[in-house]
């Protein structure tokens, strides 16, 4: 009777595993599908702070997805000083074009890193208490973000099995994957300072404001806010982009953060003439990767 039921268990552990929908092979939508298929909320407040809103787009369609009702949170960049969640909405079209739960996240500008990353978990933890409005699953999320935004993500993304982080997230939220577009990950300080003795005058100031309340910041404070510090073998799987002539993140800084990869579950994609910003070709080309990326998580 034992072996049966252990039997049955396997076959239906097998034919859910079959039944999730492969993210890759699914055909983009139009404009028009997109907006037939989501109820989308714009602007939903999860803090006092008139900068703490975000942008849900509900799909009708993703919960038959399986394993992959992924819910993708993306966090806008702009060095935590500027820019807005409608102004890099090219990064979450992908994804509504495949049909999936997304979440397009602002967070708190000009008061430094401590703010803006704790934003994030503040916007999670709102979510799971505003679920049966919002009825996303948040056991399988999937942080992602460009420069800063994805620093942030890739930080609470590595964090949570990190008791010294913090910013805690509650039971029943699970970050699943981590996509990280051009977002610093080591040697803040070096970061910092290239911001803050840079030319032009909104650079600096977005440099100064990094951490407003100490200057340059001391090495203890910069660490809690470098993701290399907290990756290990337990963490969420990553997915990284970078541009070989970045002018704003230099790519020696993401050395020792690579070096750390998990050769089963971490993805690098590495432009040599890439930029801080992809150019149109170099997002679709990773696009197709992280889809890959994404069928690749259940495996």
């Amino acid at each position: 009777m034992h072996y049966g039921i252990l039997c049955c268990a396997a076959t239906c552990a097998m034919m859910l595993s079959s039944c999730a929908t492969n993210l890759a092979s699914l055909p983009d939508r139009s404009a028009g599908q997109i907006d037939a298929s989501y109820t989308m909320h714009k602007d939903v407040a999860y803090g006092a702070d008139p900068e703490q809103v975000m942008d849900i787009y509900l799909s009708k369609t993703a919960a038959s997805f399986g394993k992959r009702n992924y819910t993708i949170v993306f966090l806008h960049g702009g060095a935590y000083y500027l820019s807005d969640k409608t102004e890099e909405e090219k990064y979450i079209e992908p994804y509504l074009r495949k049909g999936l739960n997304v979440v397009n996240l602002n967070y708190r500008l000009k008061r430094g890193i401590t703010a803006a990353t704790s934003d994030l978990p503040l916007a999670l933890n709102f979510l799971q208490d505003h679920n049966e409005a919002y009825p996303l699953k948040l056991d399988n999320i999937i942080v992602t973000g460009f420069s800063a935004g994805a620093q942030i993500a890739t930080n609470v993304g590595l964090a949570q099995n990190n008791p010294s982080f913090p910013d805690r997230l509650d039971p029943g939220i699970r970050i699943v994957g981590i996509i990280n577009f051009s977002g610093p990950v080591d040697q803040l300080d070096v970061i910092e300072q290239i911001f803050v003795d840079h030319e032009y005058e909104l650079f600096s100031a977005a440099g100064k404001a990094l951490f407003p309340e100490e200057g340059y910041a001391a090495p203890e404070t910069v660490a809690v806010y470098e993701p290399v510090n907290y990756f290990d073998r337990n963490d969420p799987p990553v997915f990284l982009w970078h541009g070989g002539q970045d002018d704003q993140i230099p790519p020696d800084t993401f050395r020792a953060f690579t070096g750390k990869f998990r050769a089963e579950k971490d993805v690098l994609q590495y432009v040599p003439e890439g930029k801080h910003s992809p150019t149109s070709e170099e997002l679709a080309a990773a696009y197709a990767g992280i889809f890959a990326f994404l069928d690749a998580l259940d495996r």
